[in-house]
């Protein structure tokens, strides 16, 4: 039989509640120092008491749940054996359910047992569950036991919230609608008539078109590169008159003491030595990873993520895989992950696209913040933490922080160094100078963290269309959030062949169509809501990119000229020499700047190998056109259809890969990866292929280490910079046999200066409030110095 708690015993907990530590401790889970060090951490992180031991290893979700259930006085719900009644859950939201980690399980004596995986928040659920079911009474269940039950009961609901969560007028779904189609092809083919009807002056008008275009583009980037080039301000928290500050975002930036709730919650004062020392409140970040048909990199991947320095119980990694993608599914379950992450499966819908997998699994999530990463990206170690802290220093207005993509296999092809040069001139000059002049940014997919409350607030993303990161910037800027970029590198691999890059890049051109077509539904509307100024940057942005990409073949005919070729302007050219040569010069200068913003782009001394491909650049843009083209023709036909882009084919390997991790293992308690996955810099098959230390792809190429500064790296060239230091010691370089490492040197230097002088137990508790230190290396020091001077 199970017991039923009452709304009185619900709402006003026994007195003497035994607390969760203790029942740990006294049933033998946990050893006395392990709490002692846990309840340490407890003040300054967003997280309860359960969540810090599970993320380092020290219980697991059983024990946590077990123990809840006696700690609260109730049963734990065998959700497997016995799985929710669909009619219960009918009748609430199950997104809503989702958010709240409980599920409606059985109903029994006329009271409905709900299963919860937080007892603490029973009591605010009940406000909106006993409407719906009438009484109510908790049991407990694991936190994977209840999303399974959630999945297996309202798979359908969940997948259609997570398809329609962007409102329906901000949305390119209706774009699916056969009238829409129809629409777009009469257009074209009314345009085709036109010009089989008067070819002359059709091609004069694109040809003014297309060159008015170029000519504002080419404006907008000088803009934007002069004011990417000027010193950044420091960030300031000036908030509107009468705004609030967020109580997570004071408690960020404004350490306070120990409270005596939280000493209540987490034991009596004096049973327990907590000796809590006052540290900053970090927020919890759910980063999430769409993976389909990355089995490839999945190791890799897992490798890179372990690196990250940020507390493993406020970190969550979120690896996200469709149902039909066996594969990946396989590779995960032979892969051991990190006590941080989960998988996430979506159930299959009307379509599939990576907007619509986030928007289903951003329910699951537990974090304030919100990230993205993708399978091929190598983030740097600290970056979650410099997002954290950049959100801190800006006021809620700032609803997202775009960080910098570059490219890691950029000596792979001629393609890959020209698409390294494009990543540079975009991220390190446009895109932060768009930022700084006020425009609505048009977001990367990736390395890009939002407040969750600004994401929810603009309905996560669009399911259907295939350039998310785009549209949702821009409904950001309409919503009144402001975009920014951080001084945070990832590393990401470039395709380096020309078909899967027009791939690619028509999904993009064809995504900024739709965006574009979306927006402009109600001008007036965008207008109002985002400025003159940046609707015109709207325009430039979007429907010129696309009307440029598409134009641009007419441009380049005027090379005929002069190679006296025939040209339907060769008449207006002999009769206005003046205005031709405006022309020419104005289509010379296009060209400089592209020219000039390529080599301002790779002046870092880890780019400069690229300096002899800027021209290159004339030949990589023509295939845009073709990705435009074939990008036009997919609105017809197939407009939410998603290109994969394949993953995991470069030789070169980004520096996560080929250097040690630095506290990786200690900050998850997880093993290295296995070494048959290639991701550890000792794979015997390493250096065969060319991804190690010394293979012949590491030879050639020169240091390419992500820099936390970005204006560091916009900075120019200055002789004895680190650059040129990291350049005169190649990675990878190799001691002689029997030679001290330096390595060894400086751990053995370390235990000796602990030795001689012991840390205070001060010293040990700022250490655990402050850095991120495994639990068990704080014991270590209790076990090695316990009388050491207070």
């Amino acid at each position: 039989m199970l017991r039923l708690v009452g709304a009185q015993a619900q709402l006003h907990p026994v007195a003497g509640r035994v607390p969760l530590g203790e029942l740990l401790r006294g049933a033998g889970v946990i050893s006395d120092r392990d709490l002692r060090a846990a309840l340490r951490l407890r003040p300054c992180r967003e997280a309860p008491l359960g969540q810090i031991l599970m993320a380092h290893g020290l219980i697991t979700a059983e024990d946590l749940t077990r123990h809840l259930a006696r700690q609260w006085q109730v049963r734990v719900a065998a959700l497997d054996q016995r799985p929710p009644d669909p009619a219960l859950l009918d009748r609430l939201d199950p997104t809503r359910c989702l958010r709240a980690g409980l599920v409606p399980w059985r109903r029994l004596g006329g009271v409905t047992l709900i299963a919860t995986a937080h007892p603490d928040r029973f009591d605010a659920a009940r406000r909106w569950l006993e409407p719906a079911l009438g009484p109510v009474s908790m049991t407990v269940a694991t936190e994977d036991a209840i999303t399974r039950a959630l999945h297996t009961t309202a798979a359908a609901r969940l997948v259609a919230a997570a398809e329609t969560r962007c409102p329906e007028t901000l949305s390119c779904r209706p774009m699916g609608a056969w009238r829409w189609r129809v629409t777009l092809g009469m257009g074209m083919a009314a345009l085709g008539a036109l010009t089989i009807a008067a070819p002359g002056a059709v091609f004069v008008a694109v040809f003014t078109l297309a060159l008015v275009l170029a000519g504002l583009s080419q404006l907008l980037k000088i803009a934007a590169t002069c004011a990417a080039r000027r010193p950044a301000r420091a960030p300031t928290r000036q908030t509107a008159p009468g705004a609030a500050t967020p109580p997570a975002l004071t408690r960020t930036l404004h350490p306070r003491p120990p409270r005596q709730a939280d000493i209540a919650e987490t034991g009596a004062e004096g049973a327990i030595p907590l000796g809590i020392m006052p540290g900053p409140m970090l927020p919890a970040v759910s980063m999430l990873v769409p993976l389909y048909h990355e089995h490839v990199i999945a190791g890799r991947l897992l490798h890179r993520l372990r690196a990250q320095r940020y507390p493993p119980e406020l970190l969550e990694i979120c690896l996200i895989v469709e149902t039909g993608d066996d594969l990946t599914r396989a590779t995960l379950a032979g892969t051991r992950l990190p006590r941080n992450a989960r998988v996430i499966v979506v159930p299959p819908g009307a379509l599939r696209t990576k907007p619509r997998a986030m928007n289903f699994a951003l329910d699951h999530c537990r974090g304030s913040i919100i990230g993205i990463w993708d399978a091929e990206d190598a983030p740097e170690p600290d970056q979650v933490m410099k997002a954290v802290q950049g959100f801190a220093a800006r006021p809620p207005q700032v609803g997202c922080l775009q960080g910098v993509l570059d490219i890691y296999n950029s000596r792979s092809s001629w393609l890959s160094r020209c698409f390294a040069i494009d990543y540079g001139i975009w991220f390190r000059l446009v895109l932060p100078g768009i930022a700084r002049l006020g425009l609505a940014v048009p977001l990367g997919g990736t390395t890009v963290f939002f407040r969750r409350a600004a994401l929810e607030a603009v309905g996560g993303w669009d399911a259907h269309n295939v350039t998310e990161d785009a549209d949702l910037g821009l409904r950001l800027r309409r919503a009144g959030y402001r975009t920014e970029m951080i001084g945070t590198v990832t590393q990401e691999e470039a395709t380096r062949s020309a078909w899967p890059w027009i791939r690619q890049r028509s999904r993009w051109i064809k995504g900024y169509a739709m965006t574009w077509a979306v927006h402009m539904r109600a001008p007036v509307q965008l207008w109002r809501a985002i400025g003159p100024r940046a609707f015109f940057g709207v325009q430039l942005m979007f429907a010129g990119a696309v009307v440029q990409t598409l134009a641009a073949p007419v441009l380049w005919s005027a090379w005929a000229i002069p190679l006296g070729l025939p040209h339907p302007l060769r008449a207006t050219v002999v009769a206005h020499p003046l205005a031709a040569g405006m022309v020419a010069t104005g289509l010379a200068l296009c060209g400089l700047v592209n020219m000039v913003c390529g080599m301002i782009a790779v002046s870092r001394p880890q780019r400069r190998h690229l300096r002899a491909w800027v021209p290159a650049l004339t030949l990589y843009y023509p295939l845009a056109t073709l990705a435009a083209w074939k990008a036009l023709a997919e609105l017809i036909w197939r407009p939410f259809f998603w290109d994969k882009t394949a993953h995991g084919l470069a030789t070169r390997r980004p520096q996560a890969d080929r250097l040690p991790t630095v506290g990786g293992n200690d900050a998850t308690g997880a093993d290295a990866p296995h070494t048959a996955q290639g991701a550890g810099p000792g794979h015997p098959h390493t250096s065969a292929s060319g991804d190690g230390p010394s293979g012949p792809e590491t030879r050639h190429d020169g240091p390419e280490h992500p820099t936390d500064d970005m204006s560091a790296d916009m900075a120019p060239d200055r002789p004895g910079r680190s650059g040129d230091r990291t350049a005169a010691s190649p990675q990878g370089a190799v001691p002689p046999c029997g030679a001290p490492r330096a390595k060894d040197q400086r751990r053995k230097a370390r235990i000796q200066a602990v030795l001689s002088h012991p840390p205070t137990a001060s010293e040990r508790m700022a250490r655990a409030a402050t850095e991120t230190i495994p639990l068990r290396a704080i014991v270590m020091e209790e076990v090695l110095f316990p009388h050491s001077p207070r």
